[in-house]
């Protein structure tokens, strides 16, 4: 008698399960489709209305780069001081100094600093993004844009996308510095016999043309992967007041979703490199 209700819940779990996988599938076609039609409107229109779409541009630039920089190199002093200092102390004690560089170019510039500042960015400019465009819509602002003749997507989106590639792009430049300084700051408070320059010189032995690039396309494609999830949840489903806050909070979460598989990627690129 005990084996029928058992069954029947592995079978409704399993339903449930089965259901939340196909909205996630259905979700990610979704934001991919209004990826592609960003896309479109930004390739068509690239040099149309330059004087209305680079001050926002800029705008971007200034609210997410500007004013987050001070947040990301406080993370990034804080994180070389717990994680690089400490490895550099613990390399230098079994007498593995050979591999700092290896070790910084691995964990700081290829993994943690791209990935913990698009989280960062995700965080702060992701939410405000949901918010700012979904009570447009619900006040029906976009509406009036589109009857102004004016492409939502070519004003509201284009700008975005740009903005947080460059924001990100360059707040993750700045982390990296960040940890990479602080971390020898700390391991020279510790008294670690290494110089600035065989520090230094580890990390440049270590670092290829190859990685300059992977992170220059990793960080931008970071920004832009929050762009068309954040804008997504504003703009492509109407909305109410009180969904605003839901909706936010469903975008950071697929947001960090789509960084971290977009990240592996880039890990198989990096094995294969």
């Amino acid at each position: 008698m005990s084996a029928i209700p058992e069954s029947g819940s592995v079978g409704r779990a399993l339903g449930s399960a089965g259901e939340r996988v196909l909205e996630s599938l259905a979700v990610l076609r979704e934001i991919g489709a209004f990826g592609l039609i960003a896309l479109g409107v930004t390739l068509s229109k690239l040099g149309t209305a330059p004087r209305v779409v680079r001050p926002l541009l800029f705008e971007q630039v200034r609210q997410v780069g500007l004013r987050l920089l001070p947040m990301t190199l406080y993370l990034g002093a804080a994180l070389g001081l717990v994680i690089i200092g400490q490895t550099v102390a613990l390399l230098s004690q079994v007498g593995a100094e050979q591999y700092i560089g290896t070790v910084m170019v691995t964990v700081v510039i290829r993994e943690l600093g791209p990935l913990l500042t698009a989280i960062l960015v995700l965080a702060r400019a992701g939410t405000a993004t949901v918010v700012e465009l979904g009570t447009m819509r619900a006040l029906q602002e976009v509406r009036a844009l589109e009857a102004l003749g004016i492409d939502p997507i070519h004003y509201l989106v284009v700008p975005r996308l740009f903005g947080l590639a460059i924001s990100v792009a360059c707040l993750s430049t700045y982390l990296v510095l960040a940890v990479v300084g602080s971390g020898w700051v700390f391991a020279f408070l510790q008294d670690v016999p290494l110089r600035p320059a065989a520090y230094f010189g580890q990390l440049a032995d270590s670092l290829r043309w190859l990685d300059f690039l992977l992170f220059a396309l990793k960080t931008s494609l970071f920004g832009v992967v929050i762009a068309v999830v954040c804008c997504y949840h504003g703009l492509a489903r109407p909305l109410g007041f009180f969904d605003i806050a839901k909706v936010a909070e469903r975008a950071v979460v697929e947001g960090v979703v789509a960084c971290v598989l977009l990240d592996v990627l880039f890990l198989a690129g990096y094995a294969f490199a």
